[in-house]
């Protein structure tokens, strides 16, 4: 980012859910770092996909313009792929703008995956989400 005063990250988080509110007031629901994922007696996820929702905000400054934000994926193994792009326009001050990203979270390996946010191609901040597999609980013999 731009070293005159702006922008500046307000939040970068990962969420279950978020409300916007008419007035543009967001709210966060539930925010996360890890999931579970559940496999079956067969080997196959019980819950293959989990719904996230990405908020990452920043504030104006001293920014004014049109500029590039992106967010990229860094699977456990280091793979990298973009996961969103989008131009965003400042107009200056406390103004802002929020970015909101609905999307699946689908993990083909088991451990730590960043999500790097990206202002014109430079790293703003990273958020972590870790994918836990589990295997289905049994149930012992009555009695134990």
């Amino acid at each position: 980012m731009p070293e005159t005063g702006g922008p500046h990250l307000q939040a970068a988080l990962i969420c279950e859910r978020l409300l916007q509110e008419q007035d543009g007031v967001v709210s966060a629901i539930r925010i996360i770092d890890r999931v579970f994922f559940i496999f079956g007696e067969d080997g196959q996820p019980l819950n293959p996909r989990y719904p996230v929702t990405f908020l990452i905000s920043f504030k104006s400054g001293s920014a004014r313009g049109r500029y590039k934000v992106e967010v990229q994926r860094e699977k456990p193994s280091g793979e990298l792929g973009s996961v969103f792009q989008a131009p965003v326009f400042f107009e200056g001050e406390e103004r802002g703008v929020n970015l909101v990203i609905n999307a699946q979270f689908e993990p083909d390996q088991e451990g730590l995956y960043w999500f790097d946010v990206l202002f014109e191609g430079s790293r703003v901040t990273r958020i972590p989400l870790r994918a836990i597999y589990q295997p289905l609980p049994t149930a012992g013999p009555p009695g134990e």
